[in-house]
């Protein structure tokens, strides 16, 4: 007879889920916009009780709300197939069941803390172990150091940590071990971080990430002369980072000699579930206790981890919190015990195997890559894989010293690895990738599938996915790098307009500032006017047509403004590139500098332009004579004697700031017919079809100007360097001059100003002609 409770707890689940995945479906849009809308501010509670359909909803749109104001993709829930369905359904059925009678609660629960602590030990080859379950994967270390404590120490549970101060007790910790897992450990159990040694790793031989021993014996014996007490050792079965296995073998004689807890932990311990597991990590099978994690192993989600411990005296057990007299406390283990079954030890196996093969397969498609190393401790049963991108000091430039380069290489190269872990994991979500910082090797990228697999999905496709891009990446990264010390010194050539800027965390070409080329300004002023000009110029390098990326690298620069050069290709003349950032530099500095100094300069040119005027006046009079300037005499005069008065008209140059004469204008009155000034030529037309910006053309090529097309390319937006402008010889001082040239006469080309001399030039002869 089945219980209909218990098919009803199975349908809402499934109902639930289907909401929480598909969206809400079955709402209309008025009701989801009055109900869902400003979701994120704390509200009162409702007068009136809503259905379960309409708080799943919300629910849902909760896990799937944008924050206001950013462009945010939804978040991917994570792969939940049927296996992820019957975890969560065990968090149902332990709600459900702790509603039972105690006597049938006390039967279930038993029940299932064997059934599940039996298929543990048996999958990970632990035998007569005790399981105890715990949501945070370091509270099962917490209550087995409670529980060495309670073991070596008679009169703990009557005196307390008084009993400690007469030897005090040390627990010893991996170097290369879970970072802040020691200090944790000490600040649950309240004891001073004193009590904590930290053993390093190997420095000379064996794996760089295994415990030392010889230290660790060391250790040992210092601390048993100077009275304290060897409590506990935590050893690694993979480590966090590499995944390598301290020489479980030998810490557990170590243990035996001194008495000593053995407590282990670590990714590798999955593998014991295979049937051809190494000795190293069989070894784990003797320790004392051991932690693990079958959840992200096998895609279970909201499963609790689990310590395995081997202890004879209940009490003691009881006393630490590794068993519970609470019926429900054993309900903590119902989903991992619905899951077992689910997937039998065939199926677990076969989870295990694919994340094994996993990485075979990326570290054997790794070692075809020369500027690819890899490390992985065991090629054949190894779960994690690490590598990083390396390349030779023979390669570090074309023509660049070799020790500037590898003054800087390792943290160049770490710059690069970490730009290549990203992205990697932005390229392919489903690779589960991560970039870890080493002590000894640097920043690597992991590729640790046991951990991530389950959860993603990832499967070998994905792995043959993430090789088509490294190989994209790769070739990448080598000519930046190779290009890297040219860079510099090109931009050390165009001193002092170009400062190179030292940032070796940059993944990219370099970073550089333009210095503007001004005299007699305070520090504050100088430093506003490199950040305009260095925004604009970023401005201006983002709209060429060109692969390169240009950013003002915020994260890296801190306060000072700079311009950024990511990846480039092998192809690039760098030369080219940083010829274009001065030239295109130089053209805003001017630029800006003219329209600084525009209103002064057209000033102090009128007041010129009058003088000038005036001068000019007392020269025509000195010449003609007094009798000439008489209306009538004059005409009369002029009539008899015409007066061939010479045109001297003025031009003024506004980036000079000067005066200049006109005669060669109105000497020449071919210059309305001549033909227009021809632009230049542009570097779309110089280079190939489709070819961008900062490519080097084929053999037998020449490179191209780059001050051409740069001039070229921004003539819509520069600013003309002068403007013309005609001065009449008669009555022209008796003009109102103002005080500013409108924008409109800044943009009057040569051609209409010399046009505009010629017909000045005919007015006057018509005065002239009138006049006598």
């Amino acid at each position: 007879m089945v219980d209909t409770t218990l098919v009803q707890v199975g349908m809402n689940l499934t109902e639930a889920m289907k909401i929480l995945e598909d969206g809400q479906r079955g709402l209309d849009e008025r009701t989801e916009g009055s109900i869902f809308s400003r979701a994120s501010i704390p509200g009162p509670l409702l007068e009136v009780g809503q259905d379960v359909a309409t708080i799943l909803h919300r629910i849902h749109s909760l896990i799937h709300e944008e924050e206001e104001g950013e462009d945010k993709p939804n978040p991917q829930m994570q792969n939940v197939g049927e296996q992820g369905h019957i975890a969560l359904l065990g968090h149902s059925l332990a709600a459900y069941i702790s509603v039972l009678d105690r006597e049938r609660l006390w039967k279930l629960t038993t029940r299932i803390l064997s059934d599940t602590t039996l298929w543990l030990c048996r999958l990970f080859r632990y035998e007569n172990g005790s399981a105890y379950f715990h949501e945070d994967d370091r509270e099962g270390l917490i209550k087995v150091c409670r529980l060495v404590i309670h073991a070596c120490y008679d009169d703990y549970a009557s005196e307390g940590f008084a009993v400690l101060s007469s030897k005090q007790p040390v627990i010893y910790q991996s170097a290369s071990g879970r970072p802040g897992l020691g200090q944790h450990l000490c600040n649950q159990l309240g004891l001073p971080l004193s009590n904590l040694c930290t053993v390093p790793c190997n420095t000379l031989f064996g794996s760089q990430h295994q415990m030392d021993i010889a230290l660790l014996e060391k250790f040992i014996k210092e601390d048993l002369e100077s009275g304290k007490l060897p409590l506990l050792l935590i050893a690694n079965a993979g480590t966090p980072g590499a995944g390598h296995t301290d020489k479980l073998g030998r810490l557990r004689d170590l243990c035996d000699q001194y008495k000593m807890w053995l407590h282990v932990e670590g990714v590798n311990l999955a593998t014991l579930v295979m049937g051809e597991a190494t000795s190293a990590v069989t070894a784990a099978t003797k320790c004392d206790s051991m932690t693990l994690t079958p959840g992200p192993w096998l895609g279970l989600p909201a499963v609790s981890a689990v310590t395995l411990y081997r202890h004879e005296d209940p009490a003691l057990s009881l006393a630490a919190g590794l068993t519970s007299s609470q019926p429900v406390a054993k309900l903590r283990g119902l989903p991992l015990w619905l899951s077992l079954q689910y997937l039998g030890h065939s199926g677990i196996n076969q989870k295990i195997t694919h994340a094994i093969m996993l990485t075979q397969q990326l570290l054997q498609n790794l070692k075809s890559m020369s500027s690819i190393k890899t490390s992985v401790e065991d090629e054949l049963n190894s779960p994690v894989l690490l590598f990083r991108f390396s390349q030779d000091i023979s390669a570090a430039s074309t023509s660049g010293s070799v020790e500037a380069y590898c003054a800087g290489e390792k943290e160049a190269l770490d710059a690069f690895n970490r730009w290549l872990g990203k992205e990697i994991a932005r390229m392919v979500p489903a690779s589960g990738v991560e970039v870890v910082e080493l002590e000894d090797e640097g920043t690597c990228v992991r590729f640790s599938p046991l951990l991530t697999a389950a959860d993603l999905g990832t499967q070998p496709e994905d792995v043959d996915n993430m090789i088509e891009k490294l190989l994209e990446l790769v070739p990448l990264m080598t000519s930046t790098m190779s290009l890297r010390q040219d860079f510099k010194e090109e931009t050390h050539q165009r001193s002092p307009y170009l400062r190179y800027i030292e940032e070796l965390s940059w993944p990219g070409l370099g970073a550089v500032r333009y210095e503007p080329q001004v005299e007699g300004i305070d520090d504050s002023r100088r430093t506003k006017e490199i950040k305009k000009i260095n925004t604009e110029l970023l401005k201006k390098l983002q709209e060429l047509d060109t692969d390169i990326v240009f950013s003002s690298g915020l994260e890296f620069a801190g306060d000072e403004d700079g311009i950024f050069i990511s990846m480039v290709a092998d192809d690039v003349d760098v030369s080219e590139l940083v010829e274009t950032i001065v030239t295109l530099g130089r053209d805003i500095e001017e630029n800006g500098r003219l329209l600084e100094n525009m209103t002064e300069v057209v000033r102090k040119g009128i007041r010129e332009a009058e003088l000038e005027l005036l001068k000019a006046n007392d020269e025509k009079l000195m010449e003609e004579g007094m009798l000439r300037q008489l209306p009538v005499v004059g005409s009369v005069l002029n009539w008899f004697s015409p007066v061939q008065a010479s045109v001297k008209g003025r031009t003024f140059n506004l980036a000079a700031g000067s005066l200049d004469s006109t005669e060669v204008t109105y000497s020449t009155k071919a210059q309305s017919g001549r033909s227009p000034l021809k632009d230049s030529p542009t570097l779309s037309s110089e280079k190939l079809q489709g070819q961008k910006l900062f490519r080097r053309s084929g053999a037998g090529s020449d490179s191209i100007s780059e001050s051409s097309s740069v001039g070229q390319a921004e003539g819509s937006t520069s600013i003309r360097s002068s403007i013309s402008m005609c001065v009449p010889e008669e009555n022209s001082a008796s003009r109102q001059i103002p005080e500013e040239i409108p924008e409109s006469c800044q943009q009057k080309n040569h051609d209409q100003v010399e046009d505009m001399a010629l017909l000045e030039e005919k007015k006057l002869e018509g005065q002239d002609g009138q006049s006598s």
